[in-house]
């Protein structure tokens, strides 16, 4: 028993330790941490993609509608897309009890593009898999994020 409490004092000890310990240990938990890593690396890691076309010519998947209305270039628009997606990726990282409903609404848009689109209801399905995700992050966030308050001097508290 004593080398058992000693063992957890030692894993807890260290704030990346005790987290990984918390997240095998308490189930919700490792749910909230592996939607917050997932939602954080993949928007960022998508969006940087954007100005490089590396897994795809992001630009196809654009509606013709959208394209048509668009003042600029379809390309030029991923490359909107994609600094927004490494924004809302830092933005899940630093703060996922707010973003990750940013992330659901952008992928709403994402889908309602997809499914203006024929060929890609396949995709817009799986999109709506992330948005179900992104909000079952913002309900564990609730749990594991706290909220930041308003002071009486009118400054954010953490």
């Amino acid at each position: 028993m004593a080398s058992t409490t000693l063992h957890r004092e030692h894993i807890t000890s260290h704030p990346l330790h005790a987290t990984l310990y918390r997240a095998r240990t308490e189930p919700a938990y490792g749910a909230f941490a592996s939607l917050r890593i997932g939602f954080a690396v993949l928007p960022i890691w998508m969006g940087i993609d954007k100005f490089a076309n590396g897994m795809t010519f992001w630009p196809h998947y654009l509606a013709p509608w959208i394209v048509g209305i668009l003042p600029f270039s379809a390309q030029t628009a991923m490359y909107v897309v994609g600094a927004i997606e490494i924004v809302a990726g830092v933005a899940v990282a630093v703060k996922p009890r707010y973003a990750s409903y940013v992330v659901g609404l952008w992928l709403a848009g994402i889908i309602i593009n997809l499914l203006t689109y024929s060929g890609f209801y396949d995709v817009a399905l799986r999109d709506f898999g992330l948005l179900v995700a992104a909000l079952s992050l913002g309900l564990l966030a609730r749990v594991y994020d706290p909220a930041w308050h308003r002071s009486t001097t009118g400054s954010i508290e953490r």
